[in-house]
C-alpha cells in the first residue's frame, strides 16, 4: 500500500482578511453574553459597578456593562427562607429526611436551673432590603445564624428546664422571635423575622430516662390533684347549700314564731282593751265563738234543760246517721 501525504495550504492573506473580522465577532459574542441578566420573578438584581453599588434591577431581562464592568446579584426577596439548628434537611418532600448527628454543639444548652436540654428550632425569614443585606452586613446568613443562636441560648438561659420543655415552648418560640427582629434591625442587615418554630426539645441522652420517669411522677400528682379537686367541688358545694338551707329554714321558723307570739299578744291586748268597755258582751262573744270552735268537732249532740230528767226516744239519737241520712 502506498501512502499519500495531504499537506494543508493556509493562505496567508486569507487569514489577514478575516482575522480582525473573527476578533470582532467574538468581542461583541462576548460583550453580548456579558451583558445580558435575567432576574426571576421572586429576585431582585444588585448591580455593583467597578465594585461600588450602582442600582437594583426588577424581575426580567436586564442589560448591564460587560466584562466584568458590572456585576448581578440576584436576591431572592420574594422567597421565605429558613435555617435550621440542631439538624439539617436531606429530602425534603411528602416524608422529609432529618439529620441530627454532627450538630449538637449548635442544639446543647444550658437552662437557667443549670440543666441541659437539646433545643432544635427553625428560623423562617425573608430579605425586605437587598442592599441592606448585600453591603451592611459581611456575609449576612452566617451573621443571622449566630444571632440566631444566640438569643435562642439568651431565652433559654432565662428559664427552667421544666418551662422549655414544657409549658414554656411557644413562650421561649415568641421571645426569640422578637430578640432576634430586634438584633435584625440593629444591625440593619435588611431581614424580616417571619416566624421560630421549636422543632423540638428533649433532654440529653444519658438523662433521658430518668427525666422521663420524673415527668410521669409529676403528670400522675397533677392528675390526683385534679381529682381531689373535682371530689373538694362536688362535696363542699353541696354541704354548703345544705347548711345554707337549714340556717334558711330556721330563721323562717323563728321569724314566724315571733310574728305569731306578737300577733297573739297584740290580739290579746285588743281583746283585753274590749273586755274593760263592756264586760258582759265580751264574755257573751268569747263564750259564743269558743262554742263555733268546739261544736262542729263533736259528732253527735244533746242540748237538755239544765231542769231536764230525761230524754224522750224517739230522737233515735243512740244511732249514728249514714251519709245518706
Amino acid at each position: 500500500m502506498s501512502e499519500k501525504n495531504y499537506e494543508i495550504n493556509i493562505n496567508p492573506d486569507w487569514i489577514k482578511k478575516y482575522l480582525g473580522k473573527i476578533v470582532i465577532g467574538l468581542f461583541l459574542l462576548i460583550a453580548i453574553f456579558s451583558s445580558i441578566r435575567t432576574v426571576g420573578p421572586e429576585e431582585e438584581g444588585v448591580v455593583v459597578q467597578l465594585g461600588e453599588y450602582n442600582r437594583t434591577v426588577q424581575p426580567g431581562l436586564n442589560f448591564m456593562l460587560p466584562f466584568g464592568i458590572e456585576k448581578m446579584f440576584k436576591i431572592p426577596v420574594q422567597r421565605q427562607l429558613k435555617q435550621e439548628f440542631g439538624f439539617r434537611t436531606t429530602n425534603a418532600g411528602r416524608s422529609s429526611d432529618y439529620v441530627k448527628a454532627g450538630y449538637g454543639d449548635e442544639s446543647m444548652m444550658l437552662t437557667g436551673d443549670l440543666n441541659l436540654t437539646d433545643v432544635e428550632w427553625v428560623v423562617q425569614y425573608r430579605i425586605t432590603d437587598s442592599f441592606k443585606y448585600l453591603f451592611k452586613v459581611r456575609n449576612a446568613d452566617k451573621t443571622l445564624r449566630d444571632m440566631s443562636e444566640s438569643a435562642m441560648r439568651k431565652v433559654v438561659g432565662d428559664r427552667t428546664v421544666n418551662e422549655v420543655l414544657t409549658v414554656g415552648r411557644q413562650e421561649v418560640a415568641s421571645s426569640v422571635e422578637v430578640l432576634l427582629q430586634t438584633m435584625c434591625d440593629d444591625y440593619e442587615n435588611g431581614i424580616r423575622i417571619d416566624q421560630v418554630v421549636l422543632q423540638d426539645v428533649n433532654p440529653p441522652e444519658p438523662v433521658k430516662p430518668s427525666f422521663n420517669a420524673v415527668n410521669q411522677a409529676q403528670q400522675e400528682r397533677e392528675t390526683l390533684i385534679n381529682q381531689a379537686e373535682a371530689e373538694y367541688n362536688r362535696v363542699i358545694p353541696r354541704a354548703r347549700g345544705e347548711a345554707e338551707e337549714t340556717i334558711q329554714l330556721a330563721e323562717a321558723f323563728a321569724l314566724n314564731r315571733v310574728n305569731r307570739s306578737i300577733g297573739e299578744a297584740e290580739r290579746f291586748s285588743a281583746l283585753f282593751e274590749a273586755y274593760m268597755k263592756a264586760p258582759e258582751v265580751t264574755k257573751q262573744r268569747i263564750y259564743l265563738e269558743t262554742m263555733e270552735k268546739i261544736l262542729p268537732q263533736i259528732g253527735n249532740k244533746i242540748i237538755v234543760d239544765e231542769k231536764g230528767n230525761n230524754v224522750l226516744p224517739l230522737l233515735n239519737i243512740d244511732k249514728v246517721k249514714t251519709p245518706q241520712q
